[in-house]
């Protein structure tokens, strides 16, 4: 097995970008190849056989043609809150930890998971294609450093150092980086990408030269900004995700809460054409100069209560008591599901203290947040609304917590009814990826629009997967052209 290593100087350098579409263009030539990222801190996971990886790995694996696994992302951090994160070692929880407890107590098992999902993939594939995190030269946090050039080294991998130009002061984040690697670390630096360059490439080519010159490493390319809806790792992107800035037909909010999780769950909606989506943050105002929106949803969140009570501090709660007392359609996903109940019982303690907390009143339902986690793909038969009877529709589920709501209330969504209901203006499920399914998006859409007195779209569309695909082949044709890899990828 071959590896190439991507590393950034910062966050938001572009890693993910680049992993996804070397992936592709691998996968294009015959080769068989996997992305891996030693140790991942996001909100974004998906499930894979009972665990759960970063949804990013798992986009690089779907670019890469395989099925996602936790060999790809053998550690997940999940920021809660409090300076803590959940712990996720080989797709299970392992704990719950401070920053300054982590390396004493997860740097070996850390390591050894990462030894041992490397030597698992090197018997499957003929590449493995790692991400780095953050940027590998803080020197605060080297020695505990999992997921750079620890990894590099031990697989020897060629390694790409990409830098955010449009972030300005570029080629000093790539000298500065280089400076504060070791000499082994360095000589694995096999070429530097500069990603988001806006304008015209030989007004930057004196800058390539002398980069080039100064550094002794090729400049391998240089990427334009891409507008590309790929999804994202960081909640910080949802700053410059927004579906379009042109007028569109359905205008749908969803709430920015402070621990949003799998906001992946919304980008079939951002590619709807119909549809526009925007991330509100709590502060804000949900009807503003351009109306009321035609649809709010509450997303997932990694800790349910602690964003309850800031919904409610915050106003938002009393806005959204407005909204719907005037006709508005409310969703909830997972932990917004959760929200939209009478009640929330943490009496474990899960999320802090114990006790009972009043939700939304959407749904006459109670939660008890669990210790276990429940973690699982599913595959069930809708049952409303009536189009859709008998369609399967595909998810996974992600939680701690079971909801009990009491009898003949609405609709069931599926054949399993715990895992959604509706009585036409309150939506609620715990089934991420729900928008994924063609069918089932188009019809919910379809329920707004004849709120709005809107012609139906057609239902007969096919999953968002058929369009990451396209999307996946775009951005391999988009960095190809900026691109030479023959030096990394060259045969013998």
């Amino acid at each position: 097995m071959r590896a190439i290593m991507v590393v950034g100087t910062a966050s938001n350098a572009g890693k993910s970008l680049l992993v996804t579409a070397i992936c592709r263009l691998l996968k294009r030539r015959g080769d068989r190849v996997t992305p891996f990222k030693g140790q991942n801190m996001a909100l974004n996971s998906y499930v894979v056989d009972g665990g759960e990886i970063g949804y990013a790995q798992a986009v690089q694996a779907w670019a890469a043609g395989i099925n996602p696994r936790v060999e790809n992302n053998p550690i997940l951090l999940k920021p809660q809150g409090d300076m803590t994160s959940q712990v996720i070692l080989m797709g299970q929880v392992a704990g719950v930890t401070q920053a300054a407890e982590y390396y004493q107590n997860y740097f070996e098992p850390g390591w050894q998971a990462i030894q041992t999902s490397l030597a698992v993939l090197a018997q499957e594939y003929d590449w493995i294609v790692c991400e780095g995190a953050g940027s590998p030269a803080e020197i605060n946090l080297k020695h505990r450093d999992l997921t750079n050039m620890r990894v590099a080294i031990h697989l020897q991998a060629a390694t790409i150092l990409v830098v955010n130009i449009d972030l300005g002061g570029a080629f000093a984040h790539v000298v500065g980086t280089l400076q504060l690697l070791t000499t082994e670390e360095k000589s694995l630096i096999k070429g530097i990408v500069i990603n988001k360059f806006r304008g015209q490439r030989s007004l930057l080519q004196s800058g390539i030269d002398w980069l080039e010159e100064y550094t002794g490493i090729p400049v391998l390319g240089v990427i334009p900004y891409l507008d590309l809806q790929l999804p994202a790792e960081d909640s910080l992107a949802l700053l410059e995700r927004r579906s379009r800035l042109s007028p569109a037909e359905t205008k749908i909010k969803v709430i920015r809460l402070p621990r949003i999780s799998n906001f992946t769950d919304f980008d079939p909606l951002l590619a709807e054409s119909s549809i526009d989506l925007e991330f509100v943050t709590c502060d804000r105002s949900l009807v503003n100069s351009q109306g009321k929106p035609d649809a709010v949803i509450l997303p997932g969140t990694k800790t349910t209560i602690a964003d309850l009570l800031y919904l409610q501090s915050s106003g938002m709660a009393d806005q959204l008591r407005t909204y719907w007392q005037n006709g508005g359609i409310i969703m909830g996903i997972c932990g917004g599901w959760q929200m939209l109940g009478e009640t929330i019982s943490d009496r474990l303690g899960l999320e802090g203290k114990s006790g009972t907390y009043p939700g939304l009143g959407c749904f006459p339902m109670h939660t008890e947040l669990t210790a276990a986690k429940i973690l699982r793909q599913r595959e069930v038969t809708a049952t409303y609304p009536e189009p859709l009877q008998n369609k399967k529709i595909q998810g996974y589920e992600i939680h701690q917590g079971i909801s009990a709501l009491k009898p003949n209330f609405g609709e069931a969504l599926f054949t399993d009814a715990e895992l959604g209901n509706t009585n036409q203006q309150f939506w609620g499920t715990y089934l991420h990826g729900i928008f994924d399914n063609g069918s089932w998006r188009r019809t919910w859409i379809n329920t707004i629009r004849q709120t709005q007195g809107l012609q139906p779209l057609t239902t007969d569309v096919p999953n968002h997967s058929a369009q990451r695909e396209i999307m996946f082949d775009q951005l391999a044709d988009a960095i190809a052209q900026h691109l030479d890899l023959r030096s990394l990828i060259t045969e013998g």
